[in-house]
């Protein structure tokens, strides 16, 4: 009862991604950047054999889901550890070929419920203030979904000092791979740009770990999440964008992408007073 969409959503999107149909599909064209997929935990299994662009899928599945956090932790240590090592390496693989700037993504229908959960454990912030509304809920399935993670941090209690306890306590095997992905961009020394809530809460974690990630991180946009202002103030990062999107997907990571190239090529193509020839300068 956290989302305003049924689970269902969530594979059916996936298909969307390897046709090219959604806007992360549209955004890349536009900034001419790959999108690939990576099944984390999808509780269903996937059947895209008849599908254009199967072949962007990888399937890395650690579990059908992770567990109710209300009850017990949603992942062992180990598959966090297992999380965080398949971003790690399909983004260095992604490197390795040649990639110069990544950029973060997410699609899970309930994800922004795990993301709060990590954001009000490692920013100390209020549930108020850090439970947002993710796709949409009204104010009954809001005030429920802050008495979930109130619950699930109370039952679990995530140790603020443990970026890998914290996962695996309230977070999910796509936040793990995505802070997996932070790691590696700063292992290899290149630049990640995240997108919103979802992908901030990997960045907190990838951060809790190893603070000097920081180093090699755009933010790519502010989302419309409340929470998603203190997790970007937490970790010192301005975003590119600030245009009031909640679509997800990476689409403010990949718009960010523009107009970051924009910068190189003004650092690198335009010229100084001095080359121009300006005079009284």
């Amino acid at each position: 009862g956290v989302s305003a969409y049924p689970p269902e959503v969530t594979p059916a999107m996936v298909q969307t991604f390897l046709a090219g149909g959604a806007g992360i599909n549209a955004i890349c064209r536009q900034v001419g950047a790959d999108v690939w997929v990576v099944d984390m935990g999808i509780v269903s299994q996937l059947d895209v054999s008849h599908i254009p662009g199967a072949d962007r899928l990888i399937v890395e599945k650690i579990g059908n889901g992770t567990a109710n956090f209300t009850t017990r932790p949603a992942m062992s240590r180990r598959d966090a550890e297992k999380a965080l090592r398949v971003g790690f390496e399909q983004a260095s693989r992604l490197i390795e070929d040649g990639a110069d700037l990544l950029g973060t993504g997410d699609m899970g229908i309930g994800n922004t419920t795990p993301s709060a959960a990590i954001g009000a454990v490692l920013c100390g912030a209020s549930l108020d203030a850090m439970v947002g509304r993710g796709t949409g809920v009204d104010a009954a399935a809001l005030a429920r979904k802050r008495d979930i993670v109130q619950q699930g941090i109370k039952i679990n209690r995530p140790d603020a000092e443990d970026g890998l306890d914290v996962l695996a306590k309230v977070g999910g095997f796509e936040i793990g791979g995505i802070a997996g992905t932070i790691l590696a961009g700063a292992y290899h020394r290149q630049a990640v740009v995240l997108d919103g809530f979802i992908s901030t809460a990997g960045a907190l974690i990838a951060h809790a770990l190893c603070p000097t990630v920081k180093d090699y991180l755009f933010a790519g946009h502010r989302s419309e999440e409340a929470g998603h202002g203190i997790m970007l103030r937490h970790l010192g990062l301005e975003p590119v964008l600030d245009l009031g999107m909640r679509l997800g997907e990476g689409t403010g990571a990949a718009l960010a992408m523009g107009v970051i190239e924009g910068a190189v090529r003004m650092f690198k193509e335009v010229l100084t007073f001095e080359g121009a020839g300006v005079a009284n300068k």
